[in-house]
This record gives C-alpha cells, sequence and structure tokens, in this order.
C-alpha cells in the first residue's frame, strides 16, 4: 500500500481556507434565518377576536358611554375653572381699584375735600360690580363642584364597569395562551422539520466526506445547520427543557468521539500508524513501547520524550548501521531493505536509502 503524501499549501491558502469557510458558514446561517423568519411571520391566535367571545356588549358599551360622559364633564370643569379663573383675576383687579378709591376718599375727607358725583359713581359701579363677580365666583365654584362630584360617580361606575370585564377576560386570556402556546409549537416544529433533515444530510456528508478535498465546505454547512437548531430549539422550548435538550445532545456528541477515538486506537488506520511510527522515530522512541532506541552515538544515552532534543548527542565515530530490535516489546525497529540491502526503518512504508516501498500493516 503506497502513502501518498498530501500538499498544506502555502500558509496564505490555508488561511484563505479557513477564512472563506467560516464566510460560509456565516452565509448558510444567513439563508436558513430566511426559511426560519418566514415561518415565524405564519400568524397567531388574535387576542381581540377571542375577547369578544367572552365580553357582554352591553357591558363593553356602557363603558365606552362612561368613558365619554367623563372625558366631557372633564372638559367642562376644564372650561368652568378658566372661566372661574377669569372672574376671580377680574374681581382681584375691582377690589384694587375700590381700595385705591377708598383711601382717596379718606384722604379728601382729611383735606376737607369731597367727592364729586363723578368720582361717587365710579366707586359706586366697581362696588357693584365686585359684588356681582363674587357672586358669579361663588356660582362657578358651585358648578364646579357638582361636575366633580358627578365625574367621581362616573369613575366609580366605570371602575365597576372594567371588573366585570376583567372577570369576563379571564377565559378569554386562558384560551389565548394555550392557543398562543401551541402556535409556538407549531411554528418549532415547522421549522424543525426544514432545520432537523438538512442537518441530517449534513452530519451524514460529514461523516462521509471527512478524507474529501472538498471538506471544509460540508464543515461550514453542518457547522451553521447545527448552531441555527440550537438557536430554534432555544426559543421555543422553555429552559428547564433545552437543558435536557442541549445535555442529551452534548452526552450524544462526546460519547461518538470517545468511541471514534477508541476505535482509533484499537483498530487504527494506516495513516494514522504512519504518522504515529514516523514521530517515535523522530524522538528516538521505539513506536510501540516508547522505549529509547538505543543504536549508534546514543547507544549509552538516556532521553525521554521531553528530553530527546536537550541531551547533547557525540559524534557516531563511524558506527555502522545495523538491525536493531527493540529489547523492551521484541519490535523490529531497524532491518536489512530486500532491494539495497541497506538498514532502514523497519514500521516505516519507505527506505531512506533507495524509497522501496513495504506494505505497514494496521
Amino acid at each position: 500500500m503506497k502513502t501518498e503524501g498530501k500538499s498544506k499549501g502555502t500558509w496564505i491558502h490555508r488561511f484563505a481556507i479557513r477564512l472563506f469557510t467560516l464566510v460560509l458558514a456565516v452565509l448558510i446561517f444567513w439563508v436558513l434565518g430566511f426559511f426560519v423568519d418566514d415561518i415565524r411571520s405564519v400568524r397567531g391566535p388574535s387576542y381581540d377576536t377571542i375577547e369578544k367571545k367572552y365580553q357582554d356588549k352591553d357591558l363593553v358599551a356602557n363603558r365606552m358611554a362612561l368613558e365619554k360622559q367623563i372625558a366631557d364633564l372633564t372638559r367642562q370643569i376644564e372650561n368652568q375653572t378658566e372661566q372661574q379663573r377669569v372672574v376671580g383675576d377680574s374681581s382681584r383687579n375691582l377690589q384694587q381699584t375700590i381700595n385705591q378709591l377708598i383711601e382717596l376718599r379718606k384722604l379728601g375727607m382729611q383735606k376737607s375735600i369731597a367727592f364729586s358725583e363723578t368720582e361717587q359713581a365710579n366707586f359706586t359701579s366697581s362696588l357693584n360690580l365686585f359684588l356681582d363677580n363674587q357672586q358669579k365666583y361663588q356660582e362657578l365654584s358651585r358648578t364646579i363642584s357638582d361636575m366633580i362630584d358627578r365625574k367621581q360617580g362616573l369613575v366609580r361606575e366605570k371602575e365597576q364597569a372594567e371588573q366585570e370585564i376583567k372577570k369576563q377576560g379571564q377565559p378569554a386570556r386562558d384560551e389565548f395562551d394555550t392557543l398562543s402556546r401551541k402556535h409556538r409549537l407549531k411554528l418549532a416544529f415547522l421549522q424543525l422539520a426544514i432545520l432537523l433533515p438538512i442537518l441530517a444530510v449534513a452530519a451524514v456528508v460529514i461523516i462521509k466526506k471527512r478524507s474529501s478535498i472538498y471538506f471544509p465546505l460540508f464543515l461550514a454547512f453542518g457547522a451553521a445547520t447545527l448552531i441555527k437548531v440550537g438557536l430554534v430549539v432555544h426559543e421555543y422550548f422553555p429552559s428547564k427543557y433545552f437543558k435536557y435538550i442541549l445535555i442529551g445532545g452534548l452526552l450524544i456528541v462526546v460519547a461518538r468521539l470517545l468511541i471514534y477515538f477508541i476505535r482509533t486506537i484499537a483498530f487504527p488506520k494506516t495513516q494514522w500508524l504512519v504518522k504515529q511510527y514516523r514521530e517515535a522515530y523522530e524522538r528516538f522512541l521505539c513506536p510501540v513501547c516508547e522505549y529509547p532506541i538505543r543504536i549508534g552515538p546514543r547507544r549509552f544515552l538516556f532521553w525521554t520524550r521531553r528530553t530527546v532534543n536537550k541531551i547533547v548527542v557525540p559524534g557516531d565515530g563511524g558506527v555502522p548501521e545495523e538491525n536493531y530490535t527493540c529489547p523492551s516489546c521484541g519490535c523490529n525497529l531497524f532491518e536489512e531493505c530486500p532491494s539495497c540491502h541497506q538498514v532502514r526503518h523497519a514500521m516505516l512504508p519507505n527506505c531512506s536509502h533507495c524509497g522501496a516501498e513495504k506494505e505497514i500493516n494496521a
């Protein structure tokens, strides 16, 4: 079995692949959002329509009539209050005028100056007008007080009517809540009916095409769909249910990954074995048991996976290459190449001298 090397490309190509994978995932998430929004726009139950089934029409009409009467009385009270304010301002001005005339009369009496008939007529006219304004002010006060009493009575009647309407509206609210929950579940079912099959297709494609060169496309498609499904579930299902759905999904994913890695170790693929063997040879450790490979100038040294790059290796002194078997587990690590008869790595697919290939058994 020949192991083919795959080109990783330059860093700019790898960066571009990751960037456009993310952009593609965002665009797919956006497109899926259009479907979800179209389904979400389906109209649900109307509370006004349901409320009319349970409310007494006469009671509602009576409340509306009371509201109209209260509004009319409020405007009348405001008008009467404004008239009372004008009359009050006029009375205060007249009072100031009368006070001034009285002062002038006192001053004239002190100086033995008598009032003229014109001044006496002005004083009498101002006094009569002041008394008329005071009477009118009192009448406006009584009118406003009567209106306020009537308004308060109408407000009490309106509150009683609203309480009765509120009692009648409780069954309407209960029915509306029930229909709203059913509508939300319907929307969730419709959205998941579209998203879950897409997610299932994406999962199958990702599993089957994980070795394909177009795997980033499938990964972006699956990731965007998974995120959208999670958001829909979180939106329409209560948190006490969502946490179980989330934990259940995570348990499935983690268990699936754990099974995958266990099977990878128990039944490794050739490419993973070659990678494992190559990394072990690079650190001069047995690929099976990680016992140090003590050949050549490393014959009398000691190292581990962490210290292999820290030790100083003496010159080889012209020590020839030779076959080598791990003394710990008995695996053959270096052997003679059948093609060039040089010593080659026994657990790697190609000879480092002539390139001859051998099959690596998984």
